[in-house]
């Protein structure tokens, strides 16, 4: 039998997290529109040690799937992709995707990256249904998780305050079947 490709999209692969990697995180931590797409909490640069403690405290749950975003054409690191607080017995978890290095941000690195995890989550995790979220004024996020197959299932309305302004909260979420449905041979 042969397999397809598991850790390989067209763009990019995914890679075991390296020590070294830190400090492009830290320095990453240090862009502030980064960390307001990436994430809901407050933005504030990181140390290269404390990026590790975070990364470790998450991979060493069985319930997290992290892997770095490495370009399958120079083995750059771009960035992060996760399956997060899986449930086991439901089949379901999040899903994260961070692209950190500002080069290749627009250029499908990112739809790359959630094709690759959305294979390993259904094929390889045997998951039935992922969900993500992503702040409403990150229209790049929202592509391309609507570009894989994603639907939007709802809307947490002004959950976001940055600069005194309020934004809504997209949550999304996909089902084996549906990821199956486009899956072309």
């Amino acid at each position: 039998m042969e397999f397809k490709p598991l850790f390989t999209g067209k763009l990019v692969r995914l890679a075991a997290p390296k020590s070294e990697d830190s400090e492009y995180f830290a320095k990453w931590s240090e862009n502030d529109e980064y960390l307001r797409i990436m994430d809901n909490d407050p933005a504030r640069p990181i140390t290269p040690e404390a990026w590790g403690d975070f990364e470790r405290s998450l991979t060493t749950s069985p319930n997290n799937f992290l892997f770095h975003l490495r370009t399958l054409a120079d083995d750059t690191l771009i960035g992060l992709v996760g399956l997060t607080e899986i449930q086991w017995m439901h089949q379901v978890a999040s899903l994260g995707v961070a692209i950190g290095d500002r080069e290749y941000w627009g250029k499908g690195y990112g739809t790359d990256a959630l094709q690759i995890i959305l294979g390993y989550a259904f094929r390889e995790l045997n998951l039935y249904r992922v969900g993500s979220t992503t702040i409403s004024y990150n229209v790049r996020s929202m592509k391309a998780h609507e570009k894989v197959g994603f639907r939007q299932e709802g809307i947490q309305g002004s959950f976001i305050k940055r600069e005194g302004k309020r934004f809504d909260l997209i949550q999304y979420g996909i089902l084996r079947p549906e990821w199956e449905a486009l899956q072309v041979e």
